[in-house]
């Protein structure tokens, strides 16, 4: 399997993300069926980069499933936070919304999905933790413009919708200045009574 995922790690790596290169996230480590949803989610061009989309274009799901679980299996050590800004309401505001949302604009905790730690949950569910600030402002940034999405219903799209500019930047800011968690693996008990409903591609059997 190593071999046959070699495409994968030429831009990935093989030890989490490049945070100089920007937009190459970490796959190791991260739910199988998260990661398997993405794969999917570029082929049917919910997601877009152009790369990505050339590569998984003709996949199949039981293939795609192969590497999702191939990855998930992976741990390899997290790079260290980034050091925080200057900005002590910036990230006041952030962690006000990761830890305890706002209720005013319907906008829940990320931890309310993604777990206390914020290293994902089980089976579906990504972490937050280890990613730099670049890269979650983007990514939130493109679920509020409409430039990402999951597969309905998608309850990200209208989390990040939710959000205002400053929103975003207070989140990532937070988030990519957050010590890592001494378990940095996904929680494994499911979300109960999540906040909302989120959309998940159905897996190949096997």
């Amino acid at each position: 399997m190593g071999d046959r995922v070699r495409a994968c790690t030429a831009c990935h790596g093989e030890h989490a993300i490049r945070i100089a290169e920007g937009y190459v996230p970490r796959i190791q480590g991260k739910p199988a069926g998260y990661l398997f949803n993405q794969l999917v989610n570029y082929r049917e061009a919910r997601r877009h980069n152009s790369t990505m989309q050339y590569m998984v274009s003709h996949l199949s799901d039981a293939y795609l499933w192969d590497i999702a679980r191939y990855f998930a299996s992976r741990e390899v050590p997290y790079p260290k936070p980034a050091s925080p800004p200057d900005a002590p309401a910036l990230l006041e505001r952030g962690r006000q919304l990761v830890r305890h949302g706002d209720s005013g604009r319907k906008i829940p905790p990320c931890e309310a999905c993604h777990g206390e730690r914020l290293a994902g949950v089980l089976p579906a569910t990504p972490g937050l933790i280890g990613l730099p600030r670049h890269y979650i402002m983007g990514q939130l940034g493109a679920f509020r413009v409409g430039e990402r999405h999951a597969a309905p219903p998608d309850c990200m799209a209208k989390v990040a919708g939710r959000l205002s500019r400053r929103d975003v930047e207070a989140v990532a800011a937070w988030l990519s200045s957050r010590p890592l968690p001494e378990n940095t693996r996904p929680r494994q008990e499911p979300v109960r009574n999540p906040p909302l409903e989120c959309g998940s591609v159905e897996r190949p059997e096997g």
